[in-house]
C-alpha cells in the first residue's frame, strides 16, 4: 500500500520556518501571491500569513471576464480568514488586445497568456508592496509540467512545491482552509468547464501514488507495473516527467569558463546570515 500521509504539524512548522528564514535572508519582510480560490494558493496564503504576519502578505485576485464567480468568492474567503491585505486586479484588459489580434488562438495559448499576464501583475505588485512573490505550485504539477513557464511557475520561492496534491489537501485541512475549497474539483479556471483532472486524463490521487514510486522510491517502469499500475499509464507519466524537465530548470548556459552559473557556481559561500 502506498501511503502519502504526512505529519501535518511538522510540515507546517518546516514550511512557515522556510518562508520566514528565506524571505528574511533575501532582505525582505513581505510576500505577494496570487490567490485564485483553489486549495494550492489558499494553503500558500495561510502559511505566508502565519510565517510573516497577515499585515505583511498581499493576496492579489486576478480574474478574467470568464472566471467563475465561485473562484472569486472562495478567494475572498481565504483573504477574510487569514486577514491578509488584498488587491483585485482583473486581467481582461491586459490580454484582450492579444486575443483580438489572434481570434483563432487555441484555449492553451489563451490560458498561457492569462497565466503570464497574472505574473506581470504579481511582479509589479512585488515592487510596489516590497515583497517577494511566493509560488503556489505543488509537486505533482511541477513534475508533470502542468504549469506555464514564466506564468504560474514563476516565483521567488515556493513553500508547497515538495507536497503532492493529495498532501496539499492534507495540510490545507490541518491549517483550516474551508471545506468548500478543499472539496471542489481542482481547476485553473482558464476557460468554462476546465478542470485539471479532465485535462490530464487521470486523477491526482492515482498519479500521486505513481509519482511517489517513480520519483521518491526510484522505481523503474517495470517495477511500477508490478505494483499494479498499467503500463500505458506508467509510460505516459514517465514521458511527461522527461519532456518537461526544461520547465524545472533555469535556462542552460553554454559553458566556457571554470566557474559557470548553474554548473560550478551553485551556492553563495556566505549568505550573510
Amino acid at each position: 500500500m502506498i501511503d502519502l500521509g504526512i505529519n501535518t504539524d511538522l510540515a507546517r512548522t518546516i514550511l512557515t520556518g522556510f518562508l520566514q528564514s528565506e524571505i528574511t535572508r533575501m532582505g525582505f519582510t513581505r510576500a505577494v501571491l496570487g490567490v485564485s480560490g483553489g486549495v494550492d494558493s489558499a494553503l500558500a496564503c495561510y502559511l505566508a500569513a502565519e510565517a510573516l504576519g497577515s499585515q505583511n502578505v498581499l493576496a492579489v485576485l486576478m480574474p478574467y471576464k470568464t472566471s467563475s464567480p465561485l473562484s472569486m468568492e472562495h478567494a475572498r474567503l481565504v483573504v477574510e480568514a487569514t486577514g491578509v491585505q488584498s488587491l483585485t486586479m482583473p486581467i481582461t484588459e491586459l490580454v484582450e488586445p492579444l486575443f483580438q489580434r489572434h481570434p483563432d488562438a487555441s484555449p492553451l495559448r489563451r490560458g498561457n497568456a492569462m497565466a503570464r499576464a497574472r505574473m506581470i501583475v504579481l511582479y509589479d505588485q512585488s515592487e510596489a508592496f516590497h515583497g517577494l512573490v511566493v509560488g503556489t505550485g505543488n509537486k505533482t504539477e511541477i513534475l508533470l509540467g502542468y504549469t506555464t513557464l514564466y506564468g504560474d511557475s514563476a516565483c521567488a520561492l515556493n513553500p508547497i512545491g515538495d507536497l503532492y496534491k493529495t498532501q496539499v489537501r492534507q495540510l490545507a485541512r490541518a491549517v483550516g482552509v474551508p471545506d468548500v475549497i478543499l472539496e471542489k474539483p481542482p481547476t485553473a479556471d482558464l476557460w468554462s468547464g476546465q478542470t485539471d483532472e479532465g485535462e490530464l486524463g487521470f486523477t491526482y490521487e492515482e498519479v500521486d501514488k505513481l509519482l511517489y514510486l517513480i520519483v521518491d522510491q526510484r522505481y523503474t517502469p517495470d517495477e511500477c507495473q508490478e505494483a499494479g499500475f498499467s503500463r500505458e499509464f506508467v509510460l505516459n507519466v514517465v514521458e511527461r516527467i522527461r519532456r518537461n524537465q526544461f520547465k524545472r530548470l533555469l535556462p542552460p548556459i553554454a559553458k566556457l569558463s571554470n566557474r559557470t552559473v548553474g554548473y560550478d557556481f551553485l551556492y553563495l559561500r556566505d549568505w550573510g546570515s
